[in-house]
């Protein structure tokens, strides 16, 4: 069959298998070669491609649910959506919930996956209490920052390298309402939107959309958008109808031209600012989730995201330089997207770091990754890194130097037979 990510790009040949029970998935592990975990096929790049993938979807099942704490356990193969279905009319959400609901519980882990709330609350990896891990062997153990303390740290973002992921118990968080008060402030510049996140630290949640092309008085002018949970209001508010883009557009719809003039028009119709609006949660948490199918809007081609993050005390110069140079370039993004994030956690390969992270999703052609590979230098430069899920095309030399602790976790996986069992497309470009 053919088989893609959310990027579109690359394209391959692949075969897979389902299962619905471990004893099913243990006796084909013992009969197969090198293979990876294929969920919701969310991540961008190709992460989570190989010649022969192993599909969770059929593993779906909540298994408990302790409605005093908030800990439910879970089949892997059950979907963020799903969940929130389940439990929002009840009062609890997601304690971290990345840009999409439409993502799998061990795609979530295995990305370690941030939200807009990461400076208060960290990853994804914070909220999940355990998980069972099933080994080349066809073992199964219990990882937590308790028991496999080292299985825990390397699978959390280890991009499904590490074995197959088959239950998680997590906590959710209890609230009173489906709604954020979201707050809007229009942003003239990256010296403005910066100010603005530091003053706005104790807010819960807090994203920007920022103009990518915008330049001179204008470079990195944003739509800064913080949220806090609403303390009354409807549990199960009615659902938004989903529209789907039907088609491929040409790729010679996204343009310069195109993308400039939508992002001119996109950051003068918010306002100046308002305060405290009320906002669904699917509006504030998932606004592309609305959209069926939007990653069409790329043409056949395909797209990537490019997502970085530097530290702190390097965003302001690091983000200016990177900002002027995709400007120059002409090849912007009208899904640009910055972010504050917290203090690093201790999982081997997890993305962020105390800092500021930038995404933005470029249609593929070939003046992209001449591009790319100038933004790599900048932010190596900075002391960032880029972001595996997101990844397509990053070096080896770049990922060395962005993930320090990398060779403690390709040691584990020699240790443990993970290299002769576990490998995607990108696991063997990086050779971890």
């Amino acid at each position: 069959m053919k088989l893609t990510a959310w990027g579109r790009y690359p394209r391959i040949q692949a075969t897979g298998h389902s299962f619905e029970t471990a004893e099913e998935l243990r006796g084909y592990q013992e009969k197969a070669g090198n293979s990876i975990v294929f969920a919701m096929g969310r991540s961008y790049g190709d992460s989570a491609l190989s010649e022969r993938v192993i599909f969770t979807r059929r593993f779906d099942k909540i298994l408990d649910f302790d409605p005093e704490h908030g800990t439910v356990i879970s089949e892997s193969g059950v979907t963020l959506s799903e969940l929130i279905e389940v439990f929002l009319p009840t009062g609890w959400f997601l304690s971290v919930t990345p840009g999409t609901k439409f993502i799998s519980l061990g795609g979530a882990i295995a990305s370690d996956v941030h939200g807009k709330n990461h400076h208060k609350a960290g990853c994804f990896s914070e909220c999940v209490r355990s998980f069972e891990l099933m080994l080349p062997d066809g073992n199964i153990l219990r990882c937590s920052h308790e028991e496999n303390q080292e299985l825990f740290l390397a699978t959390c973002g280890g991009m499904g390298l590490t074995g197959i992921i088959l239950t998680v118990t997590l906590t959710l968080k209890r609230i009173s309402s489906a709604y954020i008060r979201e707050t809007i402030v229009r942003c003239q510049n990256l010296k403005e939107i910066f100010c603005l996140f530091e003053e706005h630290m104790d807010m819960t949640y807090s994203v920007a959309w920022i103009d990518c092309l915008a330049r001179g008085e204008n470079l990195g002018r944003s739509v800064l958008m913080l949220g806090e949970h609403a303390t009354a209001g409807r549990l199960n508010p009615r659902t938004a109808k989903i529209r789907s883009v039907p088609f491929n557009l040409p790729g010679i719809c996204l343009n310069k031209y195109s993308v400039s003039l939508f992002n001119h028009f996109y950051y003068h119709k918010n306002p100046l600012f308002v305060e405290g609006r009320l906002v669904p949660l699917d509006t504030f948490f998932y606004p592309l989730d609305k959209i069926a199918n939007w990653n069409r809007i790329y043409g056949r081609g395909g797209f990537t995201q490019y997502q970085l993050v530097l530290p702190r005390d390097a965003s302001s110069e690091g983000l200016k330089i990177i900002l002027e140079r995709i400007a120059s370039s002409g090849l912007g993004s009208f899904l640009g997207v910055l972010k504050l994030f917290g203090p690093e956690n201790e999982n081997y390969l997890s993305f962020p770091m105390e800092g500021y992270t930038l995404a933005l999703d470029f249609k593929i052609q070939k003046e992209l990754f001449p591009l790319l590979n100038e933004l790599d230098s900048i932010v190596l430069d900075h002391g960032g890194r880029l972001y595996l899920a997101k990844d397509v095309r990053m070096t080896r030399e770049v990922f060395i130097k962005g993930y320090p602790r990398w060779k403690a976790f390709s040691e584990l996986r020699e240790k443990l037979g993970m290299k002769d069992k576990f490998n995607s497309l990108q696991s063997e470009r990086l050779g971890v």
